[in-house]
């Protein structure tokens, strides 16, 4: 069974429920999938991801990740304009699985309302007990 000290939860990034994360780099936020998330997804195998230019919201999909058996939205952990999206995924998308945190990286969101958006995401320390607690139910 797994335990929560098995993942790599780094410190200052924000975390969402969806098991995303938020580095805010300058004016921009990067997004990506927690480690976490790469386990419970197994092998990825292929990432739609979202539009530059587009509009996103705060917990609304914004592209799907599918591994072998199982299909999932990527959901925005702030709200903003996608300006950036790593565009390897597309050819490599088992890079979420390999480097969630470096070169699995998904988008670079220009946030509209950071502020109120960082309010709902958990720090380190939250995220590790929302981590036991779904464990817990696995």
């Amino acid at each position: 069974m797994s335990s929560a000290e098995e993942f790599k939860v780094p410190e200052g990034l924000y975390y969402s429920k969806g098991n995303m994360y938020a580095k805010v780099e300058d004016n921009l936020v990067v997004v990506g999938l927690t480690d976490y998330g790469q386990h419970l997804a197994k092998k990825i195998v292929f990432v739609e991801l979202p539009l530059v230019g587009e509009e996103v919201s705060q917990d609304e999909p914004i592209g799907v990740i599918e591994s072998g058996k199982w299909s999932g939205p990527i959901e925005s952990p702030v709200s903003g304009k996608v300006i950036e999206v790593n565009e390897r995924l597309e050819d490599e998308p088992s890079l979420l699985n390999e480097d969630p945190y470096g070169k699995g990286w998904i988008a670079k969101i220009r946030p509209s309302n950071l502020e109120e958006d960082l309010k709902n995401l958990m720090n380190r320390e939250q995220y590790i007990g929302f981590i036991r607690e779904d464990l817990k139910k696995r």
